[in-house]
């Protein structure tokens, strides 16, 4: 139910973006490009803009950087039908400039609205724009293939952001190529990394609210209910290896 929900309001955001005039993007697109994936995801990657292809198709990453994606998500043994991808702005900058600031700000709410939906573990950042949302004032080339918190205004406050350079930057530049694919190779580990985070945090939350009794002299403590909650064991396996951990739902 919680998945056909998630869906749901995808579906929603993704109705508004095909028609959006928010910003001066929507002049020159062929198609709006919300976004694609499942909605039971935990890993969401989130890329720049939408380019030539992606702009006539409709859908996100299905050029040659889009193929170089797939590779790389291949190589953890994961595929684009197990995440959800998208961009900061939804429609294609003119010949693929970069987005200026007020087109970034225009799609901003949808972009936080999706992550809203999915509540995603792990949000992978493609490029220097998506890295921005997400951890403001880090450069790329210093934090590539790393992963830190969330900034709370990216919409995303619960999640890790694992950050990489775009795909398609390894088309331009083939030295990054390798270093796409070593990178790539953390992000399973982040993921776990990130499934422990939560669940240490919805512990923590549970004792708050239920505070844990002190302990009783001996031979004066209570039954304990046969239907009492299970505390929650926190997976002992995150020293294996991370591909062992799939699928992601």
């Amino acid at each position: 139910m919680i998945d056909a929900e998630r869906q749901a309001a995808l579906d929603k955001i993704a109705a508004e973006v095909s028609v959006c005039t928010s910003c001066r993007l929507h002049r020159t697109r062929t198609k709006a490009v919300p976004g694609e994936g499942t909605a039971a995801t935990e890993v969401v990657f989130v890329g720049e803009g939408p380019g030539f292809n992606e702009d006539r198709q409709g859908r996100p990453f299905v050029g040659q950087a889009g193929a170089k994606l797939d590779a790389l998500l291949g190589s953890v043994l994961w595929s684009r039908d197990e995440v959800f991808i998208t961009n900061v702005v939804k429609c294609r900058p003119p010949e693929n400039r970069d987005p200026e600031p007020d087109e970034i700000a225009a799609c901003a709410p949808y972009l936080t609205r999706q992550l809203a939906a999915l509540d995603p573990a792990l949000v992978v950042t493609l490029g220097r724009f998506s890295m921005a949302r997400f951890n403001p004032g880090a450069r790329i080339g210093q934090v590539h293939g790393t992963y830190r918190q969330a900034a709370p205004e990216s919409g995303a406050p619960n999640a890790l952001t694992f950050a990489m350079y775009h795909p398609a930057a390894a088309l331009h530049q083939g030295s990054l190529n390798d270093t796409l694919f070593r990178d790539m190779l953390g992000v399973p580990a982040a993921l776990i990394e990130a499934r422990r985070l939560r669940e240490l945090a919805t512990e923590a939350a549970a004792e708050a609210t239920h505070p844990t009794r002190p302990e009783e002299p001996a031979g004066e403590s209570e039954s304990v209910p046969s239907d009492a909650a299970a505390t929650t064991e926190v997976d002992t396996d995150a020293e294996s290896d991370p591909t062992d951990q799939l699928p992601l739902f």
